[in-house]
């Protein structure tokens, strides 16, 4: 899925859930910000944890604002899943939320209250 300003590439033999998920990533970062989403191995997403935040396991999101108009998503399908059952969500469900973090972190936002609220009104607005 690719369209100007955001390409998505799939690794991993995963599908993907159908989102409209250039919508939701214009609606947060606009028209102009380019994305790239990488969904990747568990193997890969560890590697890539240990390297740029020093934790040595796998999660199952990874956002990397490169500058103020490009970043990157990486999901892990398979740490998603088990983190969906941990929070009694489906895997699609899921997915699309996380995808919303990470947006929100791309715009800017830590953990935190007011990073909740944000992805909360987006949640909302896209019924996720």
């Amino acid at each position: 899925m690719a369209t100007p300003n955001f390409h998505i590439t799939n690794t991993t033999k995963t599908s993907l859930p159908d989102f409209n998920f250039p919508k939701i990533k214009e609606e947060i970062l606009g028209k102009k910000y380019e994305l790239s989403v990488i969904i990747i191995s568990k193997k890969e997403i560890h590697k890539l944890n240990k390297e740029y935040r020093d934790i040595d396991k796998p999660t199952d999101i990874l956002s990397f604002p490169l500058s103020d108009n490009f970043g990157e998503i990486y999901i892990n399908p398979e740490m998603t899943k088990l983190e969906a059952k941990k929070f009694d969500r489906s895997y699609e469900n899921f997915f699309a939320f996380l995808f919303i973090h990470g947006l929100v972190h791309l715009k800017g936002f830590d953990h935190s209250s007011t990073m909740e609220n944000v992805e909360a009104k987006f949640r909302k607005k896209f019924h996720i």
